[in-house]
């Protein structure tokens, strides 16, 4: 039944033409999943808000991913569940550490590789992690992420883009 929910939130995170090309799922790890498109080629780790303050906008998810063939690894990425005001800070707690996102609307990202691996370390041994900003009118945005299972799926995710050249 868990993992039919969360097939069932990927293909209503993800827009029509990526689920048309139907990625492989590679296991679900509690509230977790990894999954292989081999049409991209990419794979990635990802999962759905346990909490989020006031009413989704749009489907929230963060994901670690992996291009091969553009040499990116391990590259952290997070939907917001509502669009951020311009210049609002993104912050991200994960566990005791902090980070200053960067990206646009509801979107967003590390600032760099170094800073992607420091968020998955922490993601690592952390219990959860939740995303921050303030709305164009100053509403709230807290999006808050359970950890267990994550560093297994991003392992997955990993190894299965291990083929990928």
């Amino acid at each position: 039944m868990r993992r039919a929910a969360f097939l069932l939130f990927l293909s209503l995170a993800l827009p029509p033409f990526a689920v048309a090309a139907a990625p492989a799922a590679l296991g679900i790890f509690d509230g977790w999943g990894a999954f292989r498109d081999p049409g991209t080629p990419r794979c990635y780790a990802i999962a759905a808000p346990a909490a989020t303050i006031g009413k989704p906008q749009t489907k929230a998810y963060a994901s670690i991913g992996y291009w091969p063939k553009s040499r990116i690894r391990g590259q952290f990425y997070v939907r917001l569940s509502k669009e951020r005001g311009t210049g609002r800070e993104l912050r991200l707690t994960v566990g005791s550490r902090r980070f200053i996102l960067t990206g646009n609307d509801a979107h967003g990202w590390a600032s760099d590789a170094r800073m992607d691996a420091a968020i998955i370390a922490a993601m690592r041994s952390a219990p959860s992690m939740s995303v921050e900003s303030a709305t164009a009118t100053g509403g709230a945005i807290a999006d808050t992420y359970r950890l267990r299972g994550a560093a297994t799926a991003i392992d997955a995710a990993a190894l299965g883009c291990a083929s990928f050249r």
